[in-house]
């Protein structure tokens, strides 16, 4: 019963994108692990840019800077 967290941090990723990153994750863990996609279970957690840091900075600022 695989489990996959994805964090990404939120900034604007679509439905689209979120069921994307769902299907593809799954399809991997079944082609290198031989998983079962009824048990396989994948959660994306959207982390605002301010509670996000990379170096020193929030990505808030660094997006800002960019």
């Amino acid at each position: 019963m695989p489990y996959v967290n994805i964090k990404v941090t939120d900034e604007n990723v679509t439905k689209e994108q979120k069921q994307a990153l769902i299907q593809g994750t799954t399809q991997l863990l079944v082609d290198v692990l031989n998983k079962n996609p009824a048990t396989t279970f994948v959660v994306i957690d959207e982390v605002d840019t301010d509670n996000w840091g990379i170096g020193f900075d929030q990505v808030t600022m660094l997006r800002q800077l960019a």
